[in-house]
């Protein structure tokens, strides 16, 4: 069911993770894809291994944005999908948080979505559709502890992908939201260091869900790639929890 042959995609947070896994499934499945991320060196090695594109930039700059879209333009011919993965997390309070990371998280977080989204919308209305997925989180859906700053800034990933679909469904451009529980990656071992816990102990409290695990990128990235498709056509606006149940 899922073909995206034909298919220009943009991935954000490319380099590792589920931007990596998601990039890579999207080129298996026919995609031509442009990958974006800070890390120079990895995303590097993630295009040349899956055959993509890769741009290096920061995803909060206008300036960066505009560069990624106009790469997968000059490569590609425009851009059919976008997914806005591209994100951080600072573990902390409202009595704790700085002024620099609140400012940092909602950068990369949220102001990301809003220009790349903002770039690559008049381009898939002019070729009659495209999808955009933006990835959210379970605490998007409902709140978490000492993560003030960053259950604020997906939370505001979940509200924008509902008024995206609403505003530009006429012109045939879908927007969805995955919200993923906690996933084997990088940042939830940054979680880990960010508040002083054992490894170990983290991730398996984190698993503590009724499917009785962490997820993998791959899990996250088969629910990216369906929305992407045309087997997705009549979604638009959801909100998908990829948690093991863990929001249930």
């Amino acid at each position: 069911m899922i073909d995206l042959h034909g298919k220009r995609a943009i991935v954000t947070g490319a380099a590792s993770g589920i931007g990596r896994a998601t990039a890579a499934l999207l080129a298996e499945l026919g995609a031509a894809v442009v990958l974006v991320d800070v890390d120079a060196e990895r995303g590097e090695s993630a295009a040349q291994k899956i055959g993509g594109t890769f741009v290096h930039g920061d995803v909060s700059r206008r300036a960066d944005c505009e560069r990624a879209v106009r790469t997968a333009v000059d490569h590609h011919g425009g851009v059919d999908v976008l997914f806005n993965n591209a994100g951080i997390i600072r573990r902390s309070t409202v009595t704790g948080i700085t002024d620099e990371d609140w400012d940092l998280v909602m950068a990369v977080n949220v102001r990301s979505v809003m220009l790349l989204s903002g770039l690559v919308v008049p381009l898939m209305a002019a070729a009659g559709g495209g999808s955009i997925v933006n990835t959210g989180s379970g605490w998007g859906i409902r709140g978490g502890g000492r993560a003030v700053s960053y259950c604020a800034s997906k939370g505001a990933v979940v509200n924008m992908t509902r008024a995206m679909a609403i505003d530009h469904g006429p012109d045939n451009i879908r927007v969805n939201c995955v919200c993923p529980g906690d996933t084997d990656t990088g940042m939830l071992a940054e979680e880990a260091r960010q508040l002083g816990e054992s490894a170990d102990a983290f991730y398996a409290d984190a698993a503590d869900r009724p499917l009785g695990r962490i997820g993998r990128p791959r899990d996250i990235a088969q629910t990216v790639a369906f929305l992407a498709s045309d087997a997705a056509a009549f979604v638009s606006g959801a909100v998908i929890a990829v948690d093991g149940a863990g929001t249930a």
